[in-house]
Protein backbone atom coordinates (compact mmCIF):
# COMPACT_ATOMS: atom_id res chain seq x y z
CA UNK A 1 0.00 0.00 0.00
CA UNK A 2 1.49 3.35 -0.98
CA UNK A 3 1.66 5.75 1.92
CA UNK A 4 0.26 9.24 1.91
CA UNK A 5 2.16 12.24 3.25
CA UNK A 6 0.78 11.73 6.75
CA UNK A 7 1.97 8.13 6.90
CA UNK A 8 5.41 9.13 5.69
CA UNK A 9 5.61 11.83 8.34
CA UNK A 10 4.73 9.35 11.10
CA UNK A 11 7.39 6.91 9.88
CA UNK A 12 9.96 9.69 9.65
CA UNK A 13 9.11 10.82 13.19
CA UNK A 14 9.50 7.28 14.53
CA UNK A 15 12.84 7.06 12.73
CA UNK A 16 14.08 10.35 14.18
CA UNK A 17 12.99 9.38 17.69
CA UNK A 18 14.62 5.94 17.37
CA UNK A 19 17.86 7.59 16.28
CA UNK A 20 17.91 9.41 19.63
CA UNK A 21 18.38 6.01 21.26
CA UNK A 22 15.32 5.58 23.46
CA UNK A 23 12.38 3.29 22.87
CA UNK A 24 9.54 5.03 21.04
CA UNK A 25 5.93 4.91 22.13
CA UNK A 26 2.81 6.54 20.72
CA UNK A 27 2.93 9.28 23.36
CA UNK A 28 6.44 10.22 22.18
CA UNK A 29 5.21 10.50 18.60
CA UNK A 30 2.23 12.60 19.72
CA UNK A 31 4.43 14.98 21.71
CA UNK A 32 7.05 15.30 18.96
CA UNK A 33 4.47 16.03 16.26
CA UNK A 34 2.18 18.03 18.56
CA UNK A 35 -0.75 15.76 17.63
CA UNK A 36 -3.46 14.33 19.85
CA UNK A 37 -2.95 10.87 21.34
CA UNK A 38 -6.12 9.50 19.69
CA UNK A 39 -4.96 10.66 16.24
CA UNK A 40 -1.58 9.03 16.74
CA UNK A 41 -3.18 5.80 17.98
CA UNK A 42 -5.28 5.57 14.81
CA UNK A 43 -2.22 6.24 12.65
CA UNK A 44 -0.13 3.65 14.52
CA UNK A 45 -2.87 1.06 14.05
CA UNK A 46 -2.94 1.77 10.30
CA UNK A 47 0.85 1.58 10.03
CA UNK A 48 0.87 -1.67 12.01
CA UNK A 49 -1.93 -3.21 9.89
CA UNK A 50 -0.01 -2.40 6.70
CA UNK A 51 3.25 -3.85 8.00
CA UNK A 52 5.28 -0.67 8.48
CA UNK A 53 5.67 -0.94 12.27
CA UNK A 54 5.41 -3.48 15.06
CA UNK A 55 4.67 -2.85 18.70
CA UNK A 56 5.66 -4.98 21.66
CA UNK A 57 3.81 -5.68 24.87
CA UNK A 58 4.78 -2.41 26.54
CA UNK A 59 3.84 -0.29 23.51
CA UNK A 60 7.32 0.28 22.13
CA UNK A 61 7.25 0.91 18.38
CA UNK A 62 9.77 -0.56 15.95
CA UNK A 63 9.94 0.05 12.23
CA UNK A 64 9.73 -3.04 10.05
CA UNK A 65 12.30 -3.33 7.24
CA UNK A 66 9.76 -1.78 4.83
CA UNK A 67 8.90 0.98 7.31
CA UNK A 68 12.59 1.68 7.89
CA UNK A 69 13.25 1.86 4.15
CA UNK A 70 10.50 4.46 3.66
CA UNK A 71 11.42 6.44 6.78
CA UNK A 72 15.09 6.52 5.83
CA UNK A 73 14.20 7.68 2.30
CA UNK A 74 11.95 10.49 3.55
CA UNK A 75 14.50 11.57 6.17
CA UNK A 76 17.28 11.58 3.58
CA UNK A 77 15.18 13.74 1.27
CA UNK A 78 14.42 16.09 4.15
CA UNK A 79 18.07 16.49 5.13
CA UNK A 80 19.27 16.94 1.53
CA UNK A 81 16.58 19.47 0.64
CA UNK A 82 17.06 21.37 3.92
CA UNK A 83 20.81 21.63 3.38
CA UNK A 84 20.36 22.69 -0.24
CA UNK A 85 17.90 25.43 0.73
CA UNK A 86 20.23 26.69 3.46
CA UNK A 87 23.06 26.64 0.93
CA UNK A 88 21.18 28.94 -1.42
CA UNK A 89 20.42 31.41 1.36
CA UNK A 90 17.16 30.29 2.96
CA UNK A 91 17.13 30.62 6.76
CA UNK A 92 17.60 27.38 8.68
CA UNK A 93 14.09 27.42 10.17
CA UNK A 94 12.37 28.21 6.88
CA UNK A 95 14.49 25.65 5.03
CA UNK A 96 13.34 22.92 7.44
CA UNK A 97 9.68 23.94 7.04
CA UNK A 98 9.89 24.00 3.25
CA UNK A 99 11.86 20.76 3.06
CA UNK A 100 9.15 19.06 5.10
CA UNK A 101 6.64 19.95 2.39
CA UNK A 102 8.85 19.24 -0.61
CA UNK A 103 10.14 15.86 0.60
CA UNK A 104 6.72 14.26 0.14
CA UNK A 105 5.92 15.51 -3.35
CA UNK A 106 9.23 15.60 -5.21
CA UNK A 107 9.64 12.76 -7.71
CA UNK A 108 12.56 10.37 -7.45
CA UNK A 109 13.86 11.68 -10.78
CA UNK A 110 13.81 15.30 -9.63
CA UNK A 111 15.37 14.39 -6.29
CA UNK A 112 18.21 12.51 -7.99
CA UNK A 113 18.84 15.48 -10.30
CA UNK A 114 18.80 17.84 -7.30
CA UNK A 115 21.36 15.63 -5.54
CA UNK A 116 23.53 15.61 -8.64
CA UNK A 117 23.30 19.39 -9.02
CA UNK A 118 24.14 19.94 -5.35
CA UNK A 119 27.17 17.64 -5.66
CA UNK A 120 28.39 19.48 -8.76
CA UNK A 121 28.11 22.87 -6.99
CA UNK A 122 30.06 21.69 -3.96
Amino acid sequence: MPLNESGEMYLETIYVLCEKGASVRSIDVAEYMNYSKPSVCVAMRNLREHGYIVTDGDGSITLTPEGLKIANNVYSRHETITNWLIGIGVSKDQAAIDACRIEHVISQESFECLCKAVTEIV
